[in-house]
């Protein structure tokens, strides 16, 4: 979609994806959701190595049934060789013809895909087989570079399509981690928030408003997140996609990524093993709405009850990489205000850490 004004000073681009389809089986609609899209020719499936032999499997068939010539290849790490790789592939199979990319998977694929289509100029369809981040629909990617994890800006895909039947049957951890990634949208509107009354940050109460009702609807009804169930994963495929919304309109990450975030990316540096993202979020946001004065234990038990990580013995992770990551924060992103300010003190972060019940 884009602003009718386009043309006019200050005006700008909402990009959205075109169709969204959610449901049990609809991986075997996407020869369909192809067809709407004008999209044929060569298609190139970006996937995994578990989802290469299920899901991947899936599409291509139905893709190879609709006369589209199939190619794939398996990604292993979201570095930024693999997707120079993927990019160098698209130039290979044919540089006369329309390739379009599908991501088959969860966060690596998709977000590999993401890149190098927006890199070649190609369009791209998010097939996700878990529900573990809104990476499937955001218009950003997360793509290790020289040690580095940085969240680079694409275009969002095309169409998302999202069978909660595969989803459903994905590690729980997964879903989980994706309510996580939602709920952690009380503290980055926060920050938003208190970044535009202390530095003049412009904010968009249409897209704040629509990251709040998103987290507040799962966090009411957190008590039917449920494991292997095909409801469960549309709730928060559904919520993962208007959170995707919510940053189209505002034109920024800013609805859906505050300081939790940075948290989140601080813990990747420190820490050996990191925990799933939407996981590190969600302790992070417990944290950070302790700092903001809010309701930090409410965010707590709805975790608690989904099933997600609450501290760090249930991430996995040493106690001293949560204080040490906590101190770091502030320097991811620090163009990005949040309530971390200028940062915290190791002692003000080994206060926050055991009052909220993260570390011992």
């Amino acid at each position: 979609m884009n602003d009718s004004n386009a043309d006019l000073p200050g005006s700008r681009w909402m990009l959205l994806p075109r169709n969204v389809v959610v449901g049990n089986g609809v991986v075997n609609d996407i020869g369909n959701v192809c067809n709407a899209l004008k999209l044929n020719g060569n298609a190139l499936i970006v996937s995994g190595p578990t989802t290469l032999h299920k899901a991947a499997k899936t599409v291509g068939q139905v893709l190879e049934d609709t006369g589209c010539n199939v190619h794939s290849t398996v990604v292993h790490r979201a570095e930024m060789s693999e997707v120079e790789t993927v990019e160098n592939l698209i130039t290979e199979i044919d540089p006369k013809t329309q390739v379009f990319l599908l991501g088959v998977g969860g966060g690596k694929a998709i977000d590999i895909a993401k890149l190098a289509s927006e890199r070649a100029g190609c369009s791209f369809i998010s097939v996700p087989t878990a529900a573990s981040h809104d990476g499937i629909v955001s218009s950003r990617a997360s793509i290790s570079h020289n040690g580095l994890t940085a969240s680079i800006e694409a275009k969002p895909p095309v169409a998302v399509v999202a069978d909660t039947q595969i989803i459903a049957k994905a590690p729980f951890r997964l879903l989980a981690s994706g309510c996580g990634d939602i709920i952690s949208k009380c503290t980055a509107v926060r920050d938003w928030e208190l970044a535009h009354r202390l530095k003049d940050t412009k904010i968009s109460e249409y897209a704040s408003h629509l990251s709040m009702m998103t987290a507040k609807i799962l966090m009411d009804s957190a008590e039917s997140i449920k494991p292997d169930l095909p409801e469960s994963a549309r709730m928060v495929v559904k919520a993962l996609v208007a959170s995707g919304v919510a940053m189209s309109i505002a034109g920024s990450s800013r609805p859906a990524s505050g300081s939790e975030h940075k948290f989140s990316h601080a813990l990747n540096q420190v820490t050996a093993q990191p925990a799933y993202h939407g996981e590190q979020c969600g302790v992070g946001s417990i944290m950070m709405m302790y700092l903001h004065g809010g309701d930090w234990q409410r965010i707590r038990q709805t975790l608690a009850t989904i099933g997600a990580p609450t501290n760090a013995k249930e991430l996995g992770i040493d106690q001293e990489d949560i204080i040490q990551a906590l101190v770091q924060a502030h320097t991811i992103r620090p163009e990005r205000y949040t309530i971390l300010g200028t940062g915290l003190t190791e002692g003000a972060a080994r206060r926050v850490a055991r009052i909220t019940q993260v570390i011992e």
